[in-house]
């Protein structure tokens, strides 16, 4: 990573080298072409892997204390009564799950949904009411929010969960979407050396987009709000684990590459991701970013890439075409124009696309 002191920079935007229409979200399908009703209530399942987060359900279903955003219904019920309701297929398997998750503070409290508007919203809706580290996952998702206030219909088959953390340093906020990118493609290289499975060249596509085989599979959401002197961080992650459609999903994947009939399964993902995912991030706040810089761009996909960019000057729009070197201390992107000038770039919102 570079520091923008050393350099002086343009701030561009990204132009797709064609008239590309932007990639639809593989994750999911348009809120508005599988609208469903939002009035229906949800139920909410508080789990908890030792006996303190099963008293914080405990508190927290006794005070009525989590609510859905504009009013929705929800309902909490403790992990102790799961058995005793009947779910349709594959639904989340809360013990799996725990018994796999290795962390001193993430994901060790956890709210399942079967069915929910958006999980980042649960998180985000209830920070303060929820520890440091809680996660929310769900079944299906009718209303999961993307960049650019894009909203999304996820349907099963999708692993789709977003959790809280907490920062005091503002400057390093933004790059903390690189470390959960990074933890997520660490984590499904560790299921496959684990299950002997081939290995998914899962990449992330700045700025917070996972790709496998040319195709979006997986993204990153996160959010913050200021408060007490203290970031509040709201991290969703969506991968496409089993659901083929619209482009492709890992399971597809691992079929093509094997003859045997294993298959990802979201807990053991979403469990080695926050075992990853502490690690990382510990090193992250103890060492700064730099320390994970090799690793980021062995990942990634845009070490010497060219992009075109615009800039405007005065009443006109200079297109340039430049080379992605790396990031810059902001965590925006660095490149090199031919005549050597450096410029940080900025995304457009919707997509990046190279040459």
């Amino acid at each position: 990573m570079l520091a923008n002191s050393r350099f002086r920079f343009l701030s561009l935007s990204f132009l797709s080298l064609q008239n590309r229409i932007p990639i639809p979200s593989s994750l999911s399908f348009p809120v508005a072409s599988l609208a469903m009703d939002a009035s229906t209530n949800s139920t909410l399942f508080l789990c908890g892997k030792s006996s303190a987060e099963t008293e914080i359900a405990k508190s927290l279903k006794i005070n009525d204390a989590l609510k859905l955003p504009n009013s929705a219904q929800a309902s909490t019920i403790l992990q102790s009564d799961i058995n005793s309701f009947r779910f349709g297929e594959e639904p989340f398997n809360v013990d799996l799950f725990m018994n796999s998750l290795s962390t001193n503070r993430f994901g060790r409290f956890l709210i399942w949904s079967p069915r929910l508007p958006s999980t980042h919203d649960v998180v985000s809706h209830n920070f303060c009411e929820l520890p440091i580290g809680a996660v929310c996952v769900a079944d299906v998702q009718f209303k999961g929010r993307g960049r650019s206030k894009n909203g999304w219909e996820s349907p099963r088959g999708c692993l789709m969960f977003s959790f809280t953390l907490q920062m005091e340093d503002g400057k390093i906020v933004p790059l903390v979407q690189y470390v959960v990118s990074l933890a997520v493609t660490e984590a499904i290289k560790d299921v496959c050396d684990r299950n002997g499975f081939p290995c998914l060249d899962v990449r992330i596509k700045w700025p917070n987009d996972l790709y496998l085989n040319g195709l979006k599979v997986g993204g990153i959401l996160c959010t913050s709000t200021y408060k007490s002197k203290k970031f509040n961080v709201s991290s969703g992650i969506g991968l496409n684990v089993g659901n083929e459609k619209p482009t492709t999903c890992l399971n597809a994947a691992l079929k093509e590459l094997s003859s045997t009939t294993n298959e990802f399964r979201k807990e053991d993902i979403m469990a080695s991701f926050f075992n990853k995912f502490e690690m990382l991030y510990d090193i992250f706040i103890n060492q700064g970013f730099r320390t994970l810089e090799e690793l980021y761009y062995r990942t990634w996909l845009h070490s010497g890439q060219r992009v075109i960019v615009q800039e405007k000057n005065d009443d006109r729009v200079v297109e340039n075409v430049v080379t992605i070197q790396g990031l810059t201390s902001s965590g925006y992107l660095l490149a090199i124009g031919d005549d050597n000038q450096m410029c940080e770039l900025h995304p457009d919102g919707n997509s990046l696309s190279f040459m």
